[in-house]
Order: structure tokens, then C-alpha cells, then sequence
């Protein structure tokens, strides 16, 4: 077998990925808990932490199925025997047990609140559920909200720190893994989950060992089995398509024997027992119009391939892990989406520009841009990262912080008079801002302005017009009178 192969499938996926605007961060692949091939992308390594969003939810499961391991409750015990204070309650919420929140076939059609929302607990028994219990696969976080609340409720200490001795600290998970809160300060059990990628391989390694590490049981075996199995039909989802074969407890069932856990933004961690494979993916997708299609191209481009490979390998000699290719494990580094650069259209710019109404976007834009990059900077007024001041590249991304965040910025002209400007910001809560200045010959200028981010300021999706700065006061901004006085007066 090629000594690169699993480098080569890394690369093929990252490839993929550049053509659907997907930033990936890491990528891990492991068989049998050996690593054949790690990938990242410039600033993180596998010991940065990030938001991995909704593989929180497996995560508040396993801490459930401890709680039943122990005693402290049964999955066939009604919510709201734990939650006494919620009631009276409907009575499809009266029926329903945490077996069914955990399966996600709640009552409740999708998630009872919004995140800028009070009393995210509340919520769930306060809005009117939609369906008998039991019945139908509905996506909802926040049942996974209420598990994690539960998990505080009976351990009498957060939803971390029940963990920590448990689970976290046998497997060697990083001290900062932490979850972000609700509104009530309960650990967010559906989306709040911060770790690092290795974090992630060191639970799909225990995964794959049925909860055995070191010799020592950590999860329970017979929830293991259950939350592995079939137990809700995805048939009707309309993601992808690995999306649509079948739910367990809080994990969803790509592949016949397989288990998948995924966050929003391209968060992944694929398991397959029969051949002991596990890959971790960390990402932002929220740029690309359909981000749950990573899955498929995971599953298509890397997992696949190594599986027929592996499979080869075994039945021909028996060698397992030994006749994996590229296990000599050699890093890759994943490049960052950028926009499309050609130099031929690069101009030197040096030019203020006044916003012509007084509308979205800035006041005003200051442009230094030369044949390498340059800068970009707006004048007056709150922006998505508050306040344009990037360095620009064409050659390569520019790592930097904005607004007090880390961030990712790459740029390139993609037209005659048409410059594009990327910017992903890192940290708790993955965005991506794109923004488009294009010129017309009478020099005005033209910005399209979008953002992508759960917590994204999303006023910040707009179209505004810019005319150059001839003397007008860039603390203000024009009325549309003035502006097309101004246009006028420079065409003569």
C-alpha cells in the first residue's frame, strides 16, 4: 500500500473543501488508536481550543447513562419527576421520559427557545408541544438542554466537574474543556461544549473501546449499546444523506454498525467499531451554503477509501493497524479558503470613501492597497468585527485578531475592478464575515457585505454604495441628496 495514501485522502477532502468556501481546522484520522495522519491549518494544532457546538450532545448523553449506571435515575423515568417545579405540565410532556429526549422524539417539533431568550429550561415545558412522545424524530436542543440541567440537578455540581474524575481525567482530556452556559448558568448539555480536536480522538478511542480505558470501565457498557443503536427513523431529514439513516442517543448512525457525532460548522467525529477507525474533523462550514455536505464528502472522499483499504489489508494477511498505509503518521497542512486572486487585475489604491446614504455599512472606508495587499479600514460605526482595520495579503492569510478575537483573514482581486475580502474569526464562536468591494468607472464603489455565525450580527448581510472623499466630512454620513450631488459634480 502507498506510505501516503491517508496523507492523500486528507488532502483530496481539504481540496473538496476549498471549493465549498469550508474552512478546516484539523483532521485526525486513527486505527486501532494509532494515528495514521494528522492535518491543520495554520494558527491551530490539536491543542487549540474550540466551540464544537452540537457534538456537545453526545457528550451531556454519556453523562446521563453514567447517572442511570449509578443509580440515580432510569431513562424510563418522565422528565418532569425531576422537574416537579415545571408543573402541571401538557400531558404529552407528562409522557414523556428521558429515553425519548435522549433519542430526540421529545414533543416538541424544534427547540422551544431562542438563544437570546430567558429561561431556556422553562421554555421546554412551557411551549405547547406539537406530538404525542415516542412518535417522530425531531431535532431538538432544547431537550438536550434540559439532560444537561438534569445532570446538575442530581450530581449537585456542574455538568464538568461531574465529568471530570468520571471520564475526563482518566482519558487525559485537557484541563480547560469547559461548556458554555444558559441563561440560568446551567452548562449548554446541546451546544456549549469547548475542547480541543485531541480531546475528541481521545473519546472516539473510548468509543470504540465500549467505554473500556486502560483496563478500566468508564461508561457503561448496556448505554453504550443502546445509544449505538437504532432509535429513531432520520428518513425525512433533508441534510445529507448520512444524516438520514438513524439516531441513537444524542449520536447520529451514518453507516450500518457506525456512529457519527456532529456540531454545527463541520464539528465531526466518525467512528467505525468493525475496523477500529475513527476520524476527527474540526471546521467552520457556515459559509457554504449546505454544511452538512462535509459529512458526505468525509464519508466519500477519506472514510471509504481507507475502509476498502483496510479491509483488503485484513482479509490478505491478518495485519490490522501494521498494513494501514501512511502510518508513519506525517503532518499535513490545510489550507484556508481564500478568494480567487488574479494579479494581472491587482491596482495600488490609496482612497476615502463616504457612505452615500445613511444607511447599512460604515460611514466610511479607508483603502492602502498596493500589488502584495494592503489595508482596509472603516470609519465610524459598529461592524460584525467591531471595526474594519485588516491587513490584506493576495500571497497568503494573515493571522491576526479583530475585535478582540483571533482571526483568519485572506483577500484577492477576483475581477478587473472587483476585490474580495475573507475573514474567519476564531474562538468561542466560530464566524465568517465575506465582503466584496467592486469599483465602477466613475470611481463610486459598490460593497456586498455577509456574515455567517450562530451569534453573528446578522444586519451585517447587506449591499451599500461608497463614493470617494473630496473634502465631505468623514464623521458623517451623506444623505442621498448629497450623494448624488457629489456623483454628479465628479462626472463633469
Amino acid at each position: 500500500m502507498p506510505g501516503r495514501f491517508a496523507d492523500d485522502l486528507v488532502t483530496a477532502l481539504a481540496r473538496r473543501a476549498i471549493t465549498h468556501d469550508v474552512a478546516l481546522h484539523t483532521v485526525q484520522v486513527s486505527v486501532r488508536g494509532e494515528t495514521l495522519t494528522h492535518a491543520v491549518s495554520d494558527p491551530f494544532d490539536l491543542d487549540a481550543p474550540q466551540r464544537m457546538y452540537s457534538v456537545s450532545k453526545t457528550v451531556t448523553g454519556l453523562a446521563i447513562g453514567m447517572l442511570a449506571d449509578e443509580g440515580r435515575l432510569s431513562l424510563d423515568d418522565p422528565v418532569t419527576q425531576h422537574f416537579p417545579e415545571m408543573g402541571p405540565v401538557h400531558p404529552w410532556l407528562e409522557a414523556t421520559t428521558i429515553r425519548h429526549v435522549l433519542a430526540m422524539r421529545g414533543p416538541h417539533s424544534s427547540t422551544t427557545y431562542q438563544r437570546t431568550d430567558d429561561g431556556w429550561l422553562e421554555s421546554y415545558f412551557r411551549v405547547p408541544p406539537t406530538h404525542p412522545p415516542g412518535t417522530v424524530f425531531t431535532y431538538d436542543t432544547s431537550g438536550s438542554y434540559v439532560l444537561a440541567a438534569l445532570v446538575e440537578r442530581l450530581s449537585g455540581t456542574s455538568l464538568p466537574d461531574y465529568l471530570r474524575p468520571r471520564l475526563l481525567d482518566p482519558l487525559g482530556i485537557s484541563p480547560g474543556l469547559r461548556f458554555l452556559t444558559g441563561p440560568e448558568g446551567i452548562a449548554h448539555g446541546g451546544s456549549g461544549l469547548i475542547c480541543t480536536a485531541r480531546d475528541l480522538l481521545r473519546l472516539a478511542h473510548l468509543l470504540l473501546a465500549d467505554g473500556v480505558h486502560d483496563g478500566a470501565r468508564l461508561l457503561p457498557a448496556d448505554y453504550l449499546r443502546d445509544a449505538t443503536s437504532p432509535q429513531a427513523d432520520t428518513a425525512l431529514r433533508t441534510e445529507a444523506a448520512a444524516l438520514r439513516r438513524g439516531y441513537g442517543y444524542q449520536l447520529w448512525l451514518p453507516r450500518p454498525g457506525s456512529w457519527l457525532l456532529f456540531g454545527l460548522g463541520g464539528q465531526l467525529v466518525y467512528g467505525d467499531p468493525a475496523h477500529g477507525l475513527a476520524v476527527v474533523v474540526t471546521a467552520d462550514t457556515q459559509a457554504c451554503g449546505s454544511g452538512d455536505r462535509l459529512i458526505d464528502d468525509l464519508l466519500e472522499l477519506l472514510v471509504d477509501p481507507l475502509v476498502e483499504r483496510l479491509t483488503a489489508g485484513i482479509a490478505g494477511d491478518g495485519s490490522g493497524a501494521d498494513a494501514v498505509p501512511g502510518a508513519d503518521a506525517v503532518a499535513v497542512t490545510l489550507p484556508w479558503p481564500a478568494p480567487r486572486h488574479d494579479p494581472a487585475h491587482a491596482r495600488p489604491v490609496s482612497e476615502s470613501y463616504a457612505n452615500v446614504v445613511d444607511g447599512p455599512g460604515p460611514a466610511g472606508l479607508v483603502l492602502s492597497l498596493n500589488d502584495d495587499g494592503g489595508r482596509l479600514r472603516s470609519v465610524d460605526g459598529p461592524t460584525p468585527t467591531e471595526g474594519w482595520d485588516l491587513e490584506l495579503r493576495y500571497d497568503r492569510p494573515v493571522r491576526t485578531r479583530v475585535g478582540g478575537r483571533p482571526a483568519v483573514v485572506t483577500a484577492g482581486w477576483t475581477g478587473e475592478a472587483t476585490l474580495d475580502v475573507r475573514c474567519a474569526l476564531l474562538g468561542d464562536h466560530l464566524t465568517t464575515w465575506r465582503v466584496r468591494l467592486a469599483w465602477t468607472p466613475d470611481g463610486s464603489l459598490a460593497v456586498q457585505s455577509q456574515v455567517f455565525g450562530e451569534t453573528a450580527d446578522h444586519s451585517w448581510n447587506f449591499h451599500a454604495a461608497y463614493v470617494p472623499d473630496v473634502g465631505l466630512v468623514t464623521d458623517r454620513r451623506l444623505d442621498t441628496a448629497d450623494a448624488a450631488e457629489l456623483t454628479a459634480s465628479e462626472k463633469q
